[in-house]
């Protein structure tokens, strides 16, 4: 039996151990690359603009598309709450929505890979890897649903963007198909229980991430991760509207929304850092083709993405390096 210290000591080390050393300067890096290649895009699109529709939104509106991005984070942080509960390791809010909202400093890397960082900092906490690996493949599924869903409000006021749409409604579909289906999972076992090396062990821990997440998709629990999906990112995409009419765009709501929700799906399916690059190509393009000025499209889209990307990043550098600094682990259970 480890007493209470040795096992807090313990705790520390894992945490310390995965959030130091190459691994972890890596992904720091790839921040620090996002930030610049941003830099760059905005230097292109003009400072000046940028700055200009900075005066226009105002410090009222700058506030309140940040309040909507907070909003986006506090939901979609209950949900990842609901996959915890939903895999039997569910933890006290205040700590879980720190651990949350540090996998955030690491969005620019690509696929939003390094969001899975908060398993590490759950290992402390009792939760297992593959339990925390299945909630974040969970919470990207969800999102894309959500955005999904949210695009499909452009379908005919874009017909050019039905391909982009109905590959990512097609590829959502796949998946749940293959989550929904137990014998998919035997047979895949059975396949990879004959074979030996690391791919084969690689995949044997696939096979039971997808079989955790299976849980995280029944009809009931999906219906409520689906609605805090849409109503998550649907707060960004008004922030997105918002901006442009005090921008003084001629833009409908419907039209804000499908351009904003397209963006993120393109920046997923792309798998850059963040949807860098994407998102905002989709962006400025649409708004351009709405008629919106070459400068004033890049300085919407820059803004937008200052006040919902990079402001995420903040919180979570902030918030990671709390993570690092405190490396508390809760108190141990007797055994």
């Amino acid at each position: 039996m480890h007493s209470s210290g040795n096992i807090q000591e313990t705790q520390l080390v894992i945490v310390q151990t995965h959030l130091s050393g190459w691994k972890y300067r890596a992904l720091i890096l790839s921040v620090v690359l996002s930030a610049i290649g941003y830099l760059g895009f905005s230097m292109w699109g003009g400072w000046d603009a940028v700055a200009n529709s900075v005066k226009e939104v105002g410090m009222f509106g700058v506030v309140i598309a940040l309040l909507m991005s907070s909003f986006n984070y506090l939901l979609r942080f209950f949900r990842w709450q609901i996959y915890l509960k939903v895999l039997g390791h569910a933890i006290p809010w205040k700590p879980s929505l720190k651990i949350y909202l540090a996998g955030f400093a690491l969005t620019t890397t690509p696929g939003k890979a390094g969001e899975a960082l908060r398993g590490v900092l759950l290992k402390p906490w009792g939760t297992p890897y593959g339990k925390s690996f299945a909630a974040f493949f969970s919470e990207r599924l969800s999102d894309l649903i959500g955005i999904v869903l949210l695009s499909f409000l452009g379908l005919t006021l874009y017909p050019d963007a039905r391909p982009v749409i109905i590959f990512g409604a097609i590829g959502i579909a796949i998946v749940l198909l293959i989550l929904s289906q137990q014998k998919i999972h035997s047979w895949a076992e059975q396949l990879i229980d004959q074979k030996e090396g690391r791919l084969a062990k690689i995949s044997g821990h696939l096979i039971d991430i997808f079989k955790e997440a299976q849980r995280c998709h029944k009809i009931d629990v999906l219906a409520l991760t689906t609605l805090l999906a849409v109503v998550s990112w649907g707060a960004e995409a008004v922030a997105f509207y918002w901006i442009l009419t005090w921008m003084g765009a001629d833009i409908t709501l419907q039209f804000a929304m499908f351009v904003y929700a397209l963006a993120m799906l393109a920046g997923a399916i792309s798998f850059m850092p963040g949807g860098l690059g994407g998102a905002e190509a989709v962006m400025v393009t649409l708004l351009i083709w709405n008629g919106m000025h070459n400068a004033d499209a890049v300085a919407a889209t820059v803004l937008i993405r200052l006040a919902t990307l990079w402001y995420a990043v903040g919180i979570g550098s902030v918030c990671l390096s709390v993570a690092k600094r405190e490396s508390a682990p809760p108190p141990a259970q007797q055994n």
